[in-house]
C-alpha cells in the first residue's frame, strides 16, 4: 500500500522548535516526530511513503534518507511554491498508484487504517474520510453523514445550534487517483475545499474511527502528545519499550538523584545528587541536570546543560541549551537551539526564546 504525506508546513507554530529544523524532523520523545507517523502506517501495510515536501525540505531528507532506516521505501517530492494540499497531492501525481492514502503530517495518532481501507472497498468509493469524534467539535468544521456513511454535508465553524455531530476529520483519506482530475497541475488548492465538496453524492464516504488522535502543531500539544506517549494512551513503539513500568532509562546513565515514572531517559545523560526527573519528563541523550534540580511535565533535547538547583515544569528545551543555577523555567515556556542563560531567571507565561539568544544572570525575572 502506498501513502502520501503532506509535509510541506513550516511550523510555525511550534517556533522556535522549527525555526532552523523542520517541522517532520523535530524530536518527539526518542525519535523524529514523522517517524511515528511511518511506523503508523507500516502496522497497517504500507511499504511506500512518498513525502510532500516544502520548507527545508532538504532537512527532512538528510534525516530521513530512503526510508531504509524506518522499514519502508521513502521518496520525495518538493514544492516550487506552496500550493495547498490539493496543489500538493496533483504535484505529486506522477508518482501516485490508482489506489493510495493521503494524510497530513502533523497529527500523532493509532485510528485503524485497515478498517478505514475496507470500507472504501465496500462501498466502492472514490474518497474515504477518516473521521473522528471529538469532545468540542466548536472549533473543528463537522462532517454530517448519511445512514450508509455517504458524506452529507460539511459544516464549517459551526454555531452552537448547528452541532448535532462531533465528528471532524482526522486528516486520512483513501482516495482514488482519477479523483485529482478535479484539480489542474501547478494551481493552488485545497482537497479539503475545492475537490470534496464536489464529491458529495458522487462517492464521498466517511469512516468513524476511533482510537487516539491529536495535532501536535502547538507548545502544549506536543507535550501532551509526548506524555501520552510515555503513558502508553497512544499505541507506538516507545510505548511498548516503556512497558507497565512507564519508565525507561537507557544504558550508559549516570544518576545520584532520582527518576519517577513516567520518564525516559536517554544513553550519556548525568543526573546530580538530589535532582529529581519525572514525573512525565524527557531527557534526550547526553542531557546533563545539575544538583537539587527538578525536571517534570517537560521534554529536555540533546546536549542541553541545566545547573544546579533549577526547575523545570512544563517547557520545552531545545538541543544545546545552557542554563545556569536557580532558573525557574515553567508554564508552556520553549527554548530554541543553543539558548544560553546566566543564573537566577525565571522564564514563565508561554515565552520563547529563539535559538543562539543569550542572557546574562537576572535578565528575566517573570
Amino acid at each position: 500500500m502506498q501513502a502520501l504525506i503532506l509535509a510541506g508546513g513550516e511550523g510555525t507554530r511550534l517556533r522556535p522548535l522549527t525555526s532552523s529544523v523542520p517541522k517532520p524532523v523535530v524530536p518527539l520523545v526518542d525519535r523524529p516526530f514523522i517517524v511515528f507517523v511511518i511506523d503508523w502506517l507500516r502496522r497497517h501495510g504500507v511499504d511506500d511513503v512518498i513525502m510532500s515536501c516544502g520548507h527545508l525540505a532538504e532537512g527532512v531528507r538528510d534525516v530521513l534518507g530512503d526510508g531504509s532506516g524506518v522499514g519502508v521505501r521513502l521518496r520525495y517530492v518538493e514544492e516550487p511554491k506552496p500550493l495547498g494540499t490539493g496543489g500538493a497531492v496533483k504535484f505529486a501525481e506522477q508518482w501516485l498508484d490508482e489506489r493510495f492514502l493521503m494524510l497530513n503530517g502533523d497529527t500523532l495518532t493509532d485510528i485503524d487504517l485497515t478498517a478505514q481501507l475496507a470500507e472504501h472497498a465496500r462501498t466502492g468509493a472514490r474518497a474515504t474520510l477518516a473521521l473522528y469524534p471529538v469532545e468540542d467539535p466548536s472549533s473543528y468544521g463537522l462532517v454530517r453523514l448519511e445512514a450508509d456513511g455517504a458524506v452529507r454535508e460539511f459544516v464549517e465553524k459551526p454555531a452552537p445550534d448547528q452541532i448535532d455531530t462531533n465528528n471532524i476529520s482526522a486528516g486520512a483519506y483513501v482516495l482514488e487517483k482519477y479523483v485529482l482530475d478535479l484539480l489542474v497541475h501547478g494551481e493552488r488548492a485545497s482537497i479539503e475545499r475545492d475537490v470534496f465538496p464536489r464529491l458529495v453524492g458522487n462517492g464521498l464516504f466517511g469512516h468513524v474511527c476511533g482510537g487516539y488522535w491529536m495535532d501536535i502543531g502547538t507548545p502544549q500539544r506536543y507535550l501532551e502528545a509526548t506524555f501520552d506517549i510515555l503513558e502508553g494512551n497512544v499505541a507506538t513503539e516507545v510505548g511498548e519499550r516503556m512497558g507497565s513500568t512507564y519508565m525507561c532509562v537507557e544504558d550508559g546513565v549516570d544518576s545520584e538523584g532520582r527518576i519517577v515514572p513516567a520518564a525516559l531517559v536517554e544513553a550519556g545523560c548525568r543526573i546530580g545528587k538530589g535532582a529529581r526527573i519525572g514525573g512525565r519528563a524527557v531527557l534526550e541523550r547526553d542531557v546533563v541536570v545539575g544538583e537539587g534540580t527538578i525536571v517534570e511535565q517537560s521534554v529536555v533535547m540533546a546536549g542541553a546543560q541545566i545547573g544546579a538547583h533549577c526547575h523545570l515544569n512544563g517547557c520545552i528545551v531545545g538541543p544545546d541549551v545552557k542554563i545556569g543555577d536557580h532558573c525557574v523555567i515553567e508554564d508552556m515556556s520553549v527554548l530554541g537551539a543553543g539558548v544560553s542563560l546566566g543564573e537566577g531567571n525565571t522564564v514563565s507565561r508561554g515565552a520563547r526564546l529563539f535559538p543562539g539568544v543569550s542572557l546574562p544572570d537576572k535578565a528575566l525575572l517573570f
